[in-house]
C-alpha cells in the first residue's frame, strides 16, 4: 500500500519537509499502524502516539483504517490541545470509507464504561430492488457538504433525543456514523451507525433518528448497477 502523508510545525521541522510519500506498506492498515511504521522508517520523527490524524480534513482516531493511495495529515498538538477521541463521539463523529466498514470495531469505538446500551444499525446492499437483480451499488458523496451536514444532524439528535446541555448525563448519546463511497458489492455494508448510551431507550431512538435523518438530507446518491443497465435511486427523471 502507498500512503501520502503530509506534516505540520514540529513533525515537518524534524523530517525537513512536509510531504512523505510511504510506499511497500501493509494493506490491512490502521492509523494506529501507520504511526509505527513511521516512527522505525522515520526515527527523527519521535514518538508519535500522540499525534492526532486527519483525512479528508476530519480528525479520525488511531482505530481507523486506511487505504491504497488516501492522504493523511499528521497533527502535533495544538496549541488548545489534542482531539479527544470521547468528545469527538460526544458530538457525533463522521466518516466516509472508501473500503469495507468493520462493524465490530466500530462497536467497540462507540463502546464506555458510563453506557449500559450500544445500538448499531448496518445498511447492507440486497441482491434485488425495483424487479432488478442488482450487482453492486456505487455511491457518490458531496464529501464538502456532507460533513456539516451530518454534523447537524448530531446536534438535532442530542438535543431530541440526547443530552444536549449537560443537564442529563444518563441521556448522553456516544455517535458514529460512517457511510461507503465508491462501489459496493451485494451484502456489504453501506452504511453503519453506531450509538451507546446509559440506558436503551436514549440510544435506540437516537439511532433511528441518525439513520432516518441521513437518508433524508445528506448529500449522498447511490446508482444500482444491473446486469442490462442501471439506474440513479431518487432521480425521478
Amino acid at each position: 500500500m502507498k500512503l501520502r502523508v503530509l506534516l505540520f510545525a514540529s513533525l515537518r521541522e524534524r523530517a525537513g519537509t512536509g510531504e512523505l510519500l510511504c510506499e511497500g506498506l501493509p494493506g490491512d492498515l490502521d492509523l494506529a499502524g501507520l504511526k509505527r511504521e513511521l516512527e522505525e522508517r522515520h526515527p527523527e520523527l519521535g514518538e508519535l502516539s500522540h499525534v492526532a490524524g486527519v483525512i479528508a480534513e476530519r480528525y479520525v482516531d488511531d482505530h481507523t483504517m486506511l487505504v491504497d493511495g488516501q492522504e493523511v495529515a499528521l497533527l502535533p498538538p495544538v496549541s488548545g490541545g489534542e482531539p479527544d477521541p470521547d468528545e469527538l463521539l460526544a458530538r457525533g463523529c463522521f466518516e466516509l470509507a472508501s473500503a469495507p466498514i468493520d462493524e465490530r470495531a466500530c462497536r467497540l469505538r462507540v463502546e464506555h464504561p458510563s453506557c449500559g446500551a450500544v445500538v448499531t444499525f448496518a445498511g447492507n446492499v440486497r441482491e434485488t430492488n425495483r424487479g432488478e437483480k442488482v450487482e453492486r451499488i456505487d455511491y457518490e458523496a458531496f464529501e464538502r457538504m456532507a460533513y456539516p451536514e451530518m454534523e447537524r444532524i448530531f446536534e438535532r439528535c442530542r438535543k431530541e433525543h440526547g443530552d444536549a446541555d449537560g443537564s442529563c448525563p444518563q441521556k448522553a448519546l456516544r455517535m458514529l456514523c460512517i457511510h461507503r463511497i465508491g462501489s459496493v458489492g451485494v451484502g456489504e455494508c453501506s452504511v453503519l451507525i453506531a450509538v451507546s448510551s446509559a440506558h436503551r431507550a436514549a440510544a435506540f431512538e437516537a439511532a433511528r433518528f441518525l439513520i432516518d435523518e441521513l437518508k433524508a438530507s445528506l448529500p449522498v446518491w447511490k446508482k444500482e448497477l444491473y446486469s442490462d443497465g442501471h439506474h440513479w435511486i431518487g432521480d425521478r427523471s
